[in-house]
């Protein structure tokens, strides 16, 4: 049995207020039955979410079942004692501070404790207002804990991309969702075409909310096999299989308090729709290989390039998952629908230092981009490598662009109601072939099956130089 250790508590001369005490899921373990009991009324009327143990072995089944933010917890109990409990919640690798509570006589034990981890210590017999203020501190120390690993993984992911550019009409109406929905913390569902920059509209709404200054994370979930995303969406403990060889949190605890963008949001396989479902509902989610609920409040924002309505009407997406993240919906248009915008985003993409005359301007303009403004980068990024100089040519392009972009001009002469004959036709024709070709006369006259006595012809006909 422990030694008395109640004390009135003294007047507080630093209190915190009710709201954050009632953000603290607080353990009391102690054997002696009036301390507890007294401690537990005190703390719950100031607010606390107080849970009690008589001794060490009734604590750890609590903690396997709840997630407590910090534990004050007796040295000396019967069957387990506070430093075995203490050794035991750290082998566990559980997120929670302990703070100890010792005899007079009993220092040695109060620094074993602090070496195998223990937040603090009290002497008995503990004011309460002091072990209260003790409890603070240990709360923002876990909080603190929880910020910098947050803040670790975020740096772990890619450099944030560049600003969103875009003057036209489709993407003015982008950019007036995207001020509404920051506002609010309901989910955000973002639907459009690979490559179209819907990570930079989750950023943009995150960046714009009332959690911008805690964490955004990023997964792709057609990037990894059903198994690793769901640990890595939901954690696990340690020895939930083969490979686990410690407990990890999974990305909604990472994310908590902030931004979750879950990209390729489709490809969820059904079972993790479910659990998905879950936390959208209460907020709840359980690690893989536990039983213990974890309370998280995550803003999710998920991506999609598939049309969600339409794998639910076939049955590969869950009807009631797509209504609770359809609350509000953005849909980001492809490059080929955005009139004007190309010509913003190749100086945007080159910048000051590089030259790009109108006329490869229009034929990438001309381009239908299947890859949209990812496609586009990637190819003045080719271009800005094997360009001569500090000048964009056509030259510099891919052949498959411009041979796109040709064949997309060819179409456009021929659309319904067109006046074109057919010796304009050709003369396009022969003027594109010969501008591939690098303006060689031998080559072009192979392309195009003739000789170069004719080829010199069709030149001086068409006045093409």
């Amino acid at each position: 049995m422990s030694t008395t250790s109640f004390a009135p508590p003294a007047k507080e001369t630093n209190p915190m207020n009710l709201a954050n005490r009632s953000l603290i899921k607080l353990l009391l373990v102690d054997d002696e039955e009036d301390f507890r009991d007294a401690a537990a009324m005190y703390f719950r009327k100031l607010g606390y979410n107080v849970f009690t143990a008589s001794d060490g072995r009734e604590a750890l089944e609590l903690v396997d079942n709840q997630v407590f933010d910090v534990a004050v917890v007796d040295i000396h109990m019967p069957n387990v004692t506070g430093l075995q409990l203490l050794t035991q919640l750290r082998e566990s690798e559980v997120d929670i501070q302990v703070i100890m509570l010792t005899g007079g006589g009993t220092i040695e034990n109060a620094v074993e404790s602090i070496k195998k981890g223990a937040f603090d210590f009290l002497t008995k017999p503990a004011k309460l207002n002091e072990l209260d203020l003790l409890i603070q501190k240990a709360f923002r120390a876990s909080q603190l804990f929880k910020e910098n690993r947050q803040l670790r993984h975020v740096l772990q992911q890619t450099a944030p991309p560049a600003s969103m550019v875009g003057d036209s009409p489709a993407m003015q109406d982008v950019f007036r969702l995207i001020e509404k929905t920051a506002v609010t913390d309901k989910p955000v569902l973002i639907e459009g075409e690979s490559g179209t920059g819907k990570e930079l509209v989750a950023r943009a709404i995150h960046e714009r909310s009332a959690v911008a200054g805690k964490p955004l994370v990023v997964i792709n979930c057609a990037a990894l096999p059903e198994a690793l995303l769901e640990s890595e969406l939901f954690g696990h403990e340690k020895g939930a299989f083969t490979g686990a060889a410690s407990a990890k949190p999974g990305l909604f605890e990472i994310a908590d308090g902030g931004t979750l963008f879950i990209d390729e949001f489709g490809e969820l396989a059904g079972s993790l729709q479910a659990k998905l479902l879950r936390v959208l509902e209460d907020g709840s989610l359980r690690r893989i290989g536990s039983v213990k609920e974890r309370k998280i409040k995550v803003r999710l924002i998920a991506a999609t390039n598939r049309e969600l309505q339409k794998e639910v009407a076939e049955g590969r997406f869950r009807e009631d998952l797509y209504y609770r993240i359809n609350v509000l919906k953005i849909h980001l248009p492809p490059l080929r629908e955005r009139d004007g915008d190309i010509r913003l985003l190749i100086h945007h993409f080159l910048g000051d230092q590089w030259i790009i005359s109108d006329s490869v301007i229009d034929l990438l303009s001309n381009y239908t981009w299947p890859g949209n403004i990812r496609q586009l980068q990637n190819a003045l990024e080719r271009a800005k490598i094997l360009a001569e100089g500090d000048e964009i040519t056509r030259e510099n392009l891919p052949e498959e662009i411009v041979k796109g972009s040709e064949q997309q001009g060819i179409s456009a002469e021929l659309k319904v109601g067109s006046k074109i004959d057919l010796d304009s036709l050709n003369k396009l024709h022969v003027e594109q072939v010969y501008r591939r070709n690098h303006c060689n006369k031998t080559r072009t006259a192979q392309a195009l099956g003739i000789g170069r006595r004719s080829l010199y012809r069709l030149l001086e006909k068409y006045g093409i130089q």
